[in-house]
């Protein structure tokens, strides 16, 4: 397989500087998440897991929505009666939301620049990095229609946010804004909405100075430790350290010390060591 030339409510695009911009492509509906959505993302992502010109995922939205959440009529009541339909939509929207996001060896950043509703949350909480819009409108609603935050929403907005703003807008569903959203850790930078793209792009770049290798074992470490102890931790850690001299061809880590100690050259503390691509 390979990435095709269109999709039906996702467009991807690969620029020269090796960032591949995802975007959900469902302006009219806010961009909320129907069935094809899933199928969409779930090909997409796997196809630049393994594409070497992508080297920096962003998931962004068409308009002025990054998602509404999932769509009300395609996701649920058109597949309420069909269990099959509805297996297969559940199960591709918990793939590539959860299982490819949270395990992808590339950097993943999510540019919020709008509206971010109910399961959105997941998709966002598994990326790498989040920059927002300062002024995007986040809303946990699902209480306002009698349901909780289902499909692991519930789960991943107490592992982000602090317990008490979890626990807030969970049962209020009121709305917050991206500056909010910084504050309860589920996004990094908010920035005003014309310096959007601009960020994201410093930040793409920014990784893009660092080892690959390296960026996917930080990645992987940081993930798995979150559920161990530390006698767990440090077997696992002095592991993955090992492994990632192994697997690292650039020998980052011996440059950087050459740089360094020997040469002078280089302050690691101030920057990425230079890479030969």
């Amino acid at each position: 397989m390979a990435l095709r030339d269109s999709y039906d409510c996702v467009a991807v695009e690969i620029d020269d500087d090796g960032i591949a911009w995802v975007t959900f492509n469902r302006p009219e509906k806010r961009n909320a998440m129907n069935p094809q959505l899933h199928y969409d993302m779930e090909h997409i992502l796997m196809e630049l897991e393994t594409d070497p010109s992508a080297k920096v995922i962003v998931i962004t939205g068409a308009g002025n929505s990054w998602s509404a959440g999932m769509d009300l009529r395609e996701y649920f009541r058109e597949t309420d009666n069909d269990p099959e339909a509805q297996y297969k939509s559940f199960t591709a929207n918990k793939h590539w939301s959860w299982d490819i996001l949270s395990n992808s060896r590339k950097p993943t950043i999510a540019m919020v620049n709008g509206y971010l509703f109910g399961g959105a949350f997941v998709a966002l909480a598994n990326c790498d990095l989040v920059v927002t819009d300062e002024d995007a409108v986040y809303g946990l609603s699902e209480i306002n229609w009698g349901i909780i935050p289902g499909g692991i929403v519930s789960k991943v907005i107490v592992d982000r946010m602090p317990f008490r703003n979890a626990m807030f807008y969970s049962m209020t569903g009121r709305t917050f804004d991206g500056r909010k959203a910084v504050e309860m850790n589920l996004a990094d930078i908010a920035v005003p909405a014309d310096r959007l793209r601009e960020e994201t792009v410093a930040l793409a770049r920014e990784l893009m100075e660092k080892s690959p290798v390296a960026l996917a074992f930080t990645k992987q470490a940081l993930r798995a430790v979150v559920n161990m102890d530390v006698p767990q931790s440090y077997e696992y850690l002095m592991t993955k350290i090992q492994a990632l001299q192994f697997m690292d061809k650039e020998k980052t880590r011996a440059r950087g010390m050459e740089e360094f100690l020997d040469n002078k050259t280089y302050r690691p503390g101030l920057g990425a060591v230079s890479r030969d691509e």
